[in-house]
């Protein structure tokens, strides 16, 4: 029993630990590309907006609230392959 438990905290310290790293390493990439980075809080306040609007944008409203969902995870994936390229580079 004791095993057990010791071996799940190995465990569940190791992913804690990946996480952590890759966060730091997400952060350091999109401060390294900062334009794309401004680019993620802007399409964030364009939802916002546009979820808090009274009108429907022509009927557009929808479709560019999902698409702009979209677009900042394709920006979030674009910065992790940099980050996942770079550290296979050693770069850090």
């Amino acid at each position: 029993m004791r095993k057990t438990f010791l071996g799940m905290c190995v465990v569940g310290s190791l992913a804690f630990a990946q996480v952590g790293l890759a966060q730091q390493t997400g952060k350091s990439e999109l401060r390294e590309h900062p334009r794309i980075a401004a680019a993620i809080r802007e399409l964030h306040d364009a939802i916002e907006y546009m979820e808090r609007a009274p009108h429907d944008f022509g009927g557009h409203k929808a479709r560019a609230i999902a698409d702009s969902r979209k677009a900042i995870e394709q920006l979030r994936l674009a910065m992790q392959y940099r980050a996942s390229r770079d550290n296979k580079k050693g770069k850090k």
